[in-house]
């Protein structure tokens, strides 16, 4: 370690514990006391990240550990691994991996040797925790003072922010996320959405394709709306009850823009939460970022829950353009559409059209118990034929496509498995829905609910006195009965249906199947 280079590290150790009140301006001059003759850039990491644009190959950078490194070293987990092998196409119950792990270090201070356009230069990558307990990153780019000076700036140092700068704005396999107030790329966002496309969302036609239709359309016609002097901007809704679809269409709609040449960039809101500056300078930063990437999917997950009163005129501000919003696509996504303002929901050119996503219908669930199916076509472990599929899509008349899912992640476990005190036995005998043999018509579902409540040891409820309903001060809402169900012959035996006779039972009770529901009142206009 030379003279120098011990300075500038004793000088940064000796900075770390006292108060002060700009590390930035501190760290500059520490840097050119230790470092005469060189010309010192700040730049930071969101901006400008010269060390992804060196470890994507275009450029080259070898760490000088001897001039000093500080570093929090942290472990975190290799990866996870799905519960069970038949559930691995669709299973979101994860058990951590039982591997070494991945070790990775949180820089603080350390030196660079940087090559980049036959230029060398020493950058210092140095990180440090603001007022609030969040790691703020700053690269110190040292380049010689030679005759690449230019007043107060350096021309090899510019020329390498540009080309770095301009890299890091691109996406490369990330999606970009707006939290406390900034934006920062996530790879692992972007993996999370990997692997589904339209061919994955079952929804009615009609809502399917005029979707598909609206957002990509949008992209392929900006000299349409130039023809027509109208600005290209667009937005849309996608309303209706929890589990339905909506977090679905728009994984797709991000996968295929992202799959488009040139790529479309998508960009995820997830708070306007600011503690330092406020929403509304949370809403600036947002959507200034949002108009440097257009064109680009603007994507507001809960838009209800973003938008504050006190924040809603500055937003709409925003949204109306008195800045230009050319090329942005505003998705928006709620669960309760009567909790946004009209202004919102009813005024074209903010956010224009309003797609519902209902419960589904027969078709869809059969549709969507195919799926199922089709990804055990080849196991002789499970019995899974298409007859099947519409006996079920019959039983779960007011299922959710999430209530869907988890009867059938939790039938398949129970199968898999072999649970013992289910009242499961996979040998073909009784599962404690004693399906009639002789016939083709199963019990009523009432006769199957007091057998389960038998065999779970759940509570019942006693009959009221007359007294006791009199003091009943607020009527109970009356509960839609679970179908009853044609069971054909041929599916008597079948033993993935007994599980699923009493796993769609025990989500039934959960559900709220009063008759006045908790579903969107939301107007349909989708298709209008």
């Amino acid at each position: 370690m030379t003279v120098n280079d011990q300075a500038a590290f004793d000088a940064w150790k000796q900075h770390g514990s006292p108060s002060r009140q700009d590390i930035e301006l501190v760290t500059t001059q520490m840097l050119r006391d230790s470092h005469p003759g060189y010309h010192i850039t700040r730049t930071k990491r969101s901006s400008c990240d010269v060390m992804g644009y060196a470890d994507a190959g275009h450029a080259s950078k070898t760490l000088q550990d001897a001039a000093g490194y500080d570093a929090l070293r942290e472990y975190t987990s290799s990866g996870t691994k799905c519960c069970d092998p038949w559930l691995l196409p669709f299973c979101n119950r994860f058990t951590p991996d039982a591997g070494a792990g991945i070790l990775r270090d949180q820089i603080r201070f350390c030196r660079w040797a940087y090559s980049w356009n036959d230029y060398d230069f020493i950058i210092y990558e140095i990180g440090y925790l603001d007022s609030y307990g969040n790691l703020a990153k700053q690269f110190y780019i040292l380049a010689p003072a030679d005759d690449n000076v230019k007043g107060v700036h350096h021309g090899q140092v510019d020329a390498l922010i540009l080309a770095a700068g301009a890299w890091t704005k691109t996406l490369h396999q990330e999606i970009y996320v707006f939290d406390d107030a900034s934006w920062s790329k996530s790879a692992e966002m972007f993996k999370s959405v990997q692997g589904f496309s339209w061919d994955d969302v079952v929804q009615a036609p009609s809502l399917k394709v005029n979707l598909m239709k609206d957002v990509l359309s949008f992209f392929d016609n900006r000299e349409l709306y130039a023809s027509m002097r109208v600005p290209w901007k667009r937005g849309v809704i996608l309303h209706g009850v929890p589990g339905n679809g909506k977090t679905l269409s728009i994984k797709a709609l991000v996968n295929s823009l992202a799959a488009r040449q040139p790529p479309i960039p998508s960009l995820i809101v997830k708070s306007f939460d600011s503690i330092c500056n406020g929403s509304k300078y949370a809403m600036r930063s947002m959507f200034s970022h949002a108009r440097a990437m257009a064109p680009c999917l603007l994507i507001f997950e809960d838009l209800d829950s973003l938008v504050e009163d006190k924040t809603r005129s500055y937003f709409f501000n925003e949204v109306d353009g008195l800045q230009s919003n050319e090329g942005i696509l505003m998705v928006g996504s709620t669960n309760h559409l009567g909790n946004l303002d009209a202004s919102i929901t009813k005024r074209p050119s903010r956010f224009d059209r309003k797609f519902h996503f209902k419960l589904p219908e027969e078709p869809e669930r059969v549709a969507y118990c195919r799926q199922w199916a089709g990804k055990y076509v080849d196991k002789a472990a499970v019995d899974f034929p298409d007859e099947l599929c519409h006996v079920i899509a019959k039983l779960t008349e007011g299922f959710s496509f999430a209530y869907l899912k988890e009867l059938f992640i939790a039938s398949l476990l129970i199968l898999a498995r072999g649970d013992e005190g289910t009242g499961i036995e996979t040998n073909g005998h009784k599962n404690g829905t004693d399906v009639d043999r002789d016939c083709v018509k199963s019990p009523a579902v009432v006769e199957v609910e007091a057998a389960l409540t038998q065999e779970d040891g759940a509570d019942v409820e006693e009959p009221r006195t007359k007294d006791e309903q009199s003091d009943k001060s607020t009527p109970e809402k009356a509960k839609r009965a679970m179908p009853e169900v044609e069971i054909p012959e041929s599916l008597a035996d079948n033993e993935l249906l007994k599980v699923i006779l009493r796993e769609a039972r025990l989500l039934w009770d959960q559900m709220d199947n009063s008759e006045d529901g908790d579903e969107d009142k939301g107007t349909d206009t989708e298709n209008k």
